[in-house]
């Protein structure tokens, strides 16, 4: 207990100076990189063992689960029901793109095709792993390690697209969707948070629990948005949170994220990594494409428009669109959507492909 404690407070140390250091260095999103990247790079050329546990990770997903949930006001979430065509439409999208870079990446590569789709499929890293692990003929660590690429591709990427002219005008477009919930939280004095917040406190703990309870696609970032949002509804008014808990909860992310990837568990590890890099740069290209359509069909800003597409957790992204302004009710529900329609949709849709596919394999072997 005591040996896991100092290990926990050396890696709280090496995070917290990642944040100050991004933060000097004026890098976007500096509390979500600076430990995700220091972190990262200390575990993999040091012998010293850095351990993170998956609860403190939790609690900041709880965190930015209540600031999503400040932002889902009944006028938000009308708005994201006029949506749901749109959103549909994307999240096709998407994942027909994916499943093209599948194709193609299978075909420069001796990997299997299941593989690379299961690998190319931006959902939730968990559930892509849980359905990777009951499908047959599955490589489990391509799919891994591709998997937590992409997410650290998102991650490092996304925030430095958003300061690009093209994308940096989250500030002057939004859409009825953008309320004033989202304020500068450099102005929110401490003296604000109570009582409120202690009764949103509690809602958002149980509603995490509740919803890991039962399942839930990311439990400790949906559960305490929808309870925040249930509050909200009522008329219990959500306070906002000062920059320090914000910068504290990014941390808490990132430094996990670090965490994630170690030399040991890449297999072939050149040729891994190259085809894991190459699918997630072809997928921010393919965001970046289908956020200039939303644009054409929406009338949001590029920002909000990329945070929505990106192929990222909703946890990341909805830390990233708070911290530029962007609409984060909008980028909150286009990520949400996607969680839910490849948690609930895609599993039984791949399942069904390959038993086809393993018919038509046996049904041709049998002939010839």
């Amino acid at each position: 207990m005591k040996n896991t404690f100092k290990q926990i407070s050396i890696t709280l140390i090496i995070a917290i100076i990642g944040g100050v250091l991004f933060s000097f260095l004026h890098i976007p999103v500096p509390w979500l990189l600076g430990p995700m990247i220091v972190v990262l790079i200390s575990a993999n050329i040091t012998k010293r063992k850095f351990v993170w546990p998956r609860s403190i990770r939790n609690s900041g997903m709880i965190i930015v689960g209540y600031t999503i949930g400040l932002s889902m006001t009944t006028t938000a979430l009308h708005e994201m029901v006029l949506q749901l065509p749109y959103m549909f439409l994307m999240t096709v999208l998407l994942l027909f793109f994916c499943a093209g870079i599948a194709y193609l990446v299978s075909k420069l590569s001796d990997s299997d095709y299941r593989t690379l789709l299961l690998a190319s499929i931006p959902g939730g890293l968990s559930q892509i792993i849980m359905l990777a692990e009951e499908t047959k003929g599955i490589n489990l660590a391509i799919v891994t390690i591709t998997q937590v690429i992409r997410v650290m591709i998102i991650i490092i990427v996304m925030p430095l697209l958003v300061l690009v002219p093209m994308f940096a005008d989250s500030g002057s477009v939004g859409t009825s969707t953008t309320t004033n919930v989202v304020r500068d939280l450099s102005i929110a004095s401490w003296n604000q948070l109570f009582p409120n917040i202690l009764i949103f406190t509690v809602i958002c703990i149980l509603f995490a629990l509740l919803g890991s309870k039962i399942k839930f696609p990311t439990a400790y970032l949906i559960g305490p948005a929808i309870g925040t949002a249930i509050l909200q509804a009522y008329g219990i008014e959500g306070p906002q949170l000062p920059s320090p808990i914000i910068n504290a909860a990014q941390l808490m992310l990132g430094t996990y994220v670090g965490l994630m990837l170690t030399p040991n568990q890449i297999p072939r590890k050149i040729k891994t990594f190259g085809l894991a890099l190459g699918s997630g740069f072809m997928l921010v290209f393919g965001a970046i494409g289908l956020s200039i359509l939303l644009t054409k069909l929406q009338p949001i800003s590029n920002a909000t428009a990329l945070l929505s597409l990106a192929p990222g957790g909703m946890d990341q992204m909805g830390v990233i669109a708070h911290a530029i302004n962007a609409d984060l009710s909008f980028v909150s529900g286009y990520q949400l959507f996607r969680t839910f329609f490849i948690f609930f949709a895609v599993p039984p849709l791949i399942r069904l492909i390959f038993n086809i596919a393993d018919k038509r394999k046996i049904k041709h072997q049998s002939q010839s």
